[in-house]
């Protein structure tokens, strides 16, 4: 495999992965009757709409999965997603 086709495949596994964190948070928002586009811009009040989660919500069909929040906290910090993190934490103590 050359070094573009290496590139490629990891930026494509990355967004892959990453489609996956958000549908995971959708879905913990979805079971605890939290709108999750109001909870990430409680996290991330400057940033635009984020397309990729809009897309998500609308087309998400709701799953019986429960999600763990500290599970949660843990995949969106490995994202980098600290900020959304710690507001996830802070509504699942108000559970």
């Amino acid at each position: 495999m050359d070094q573009k086709t290496m590139t490629d495949y990891i930026i494509q596994k990355y967004q892959e992965d990453e489609h996956v964190m958000i549908q995971l948070f959708v879905q913990w928002c979805q079971n605890y009757e939290i709108d999750p586009l109001s909870l990430y811009q409680k996290a991330y009040p400057t940033q635009g709409a984020n397309e990729t989660l809009k897309s998500i919500i609308e087309n998400n069909e709701p799953i019986d999965l429960d999600i763990d929040s500290g599970t949660l906290i843990e995949i969106l910090q490995m994202f980098g997603n600290d900020d959304l993190a710690f507001m996830v934490s802070e509504e699942a103590n108000k559970l």
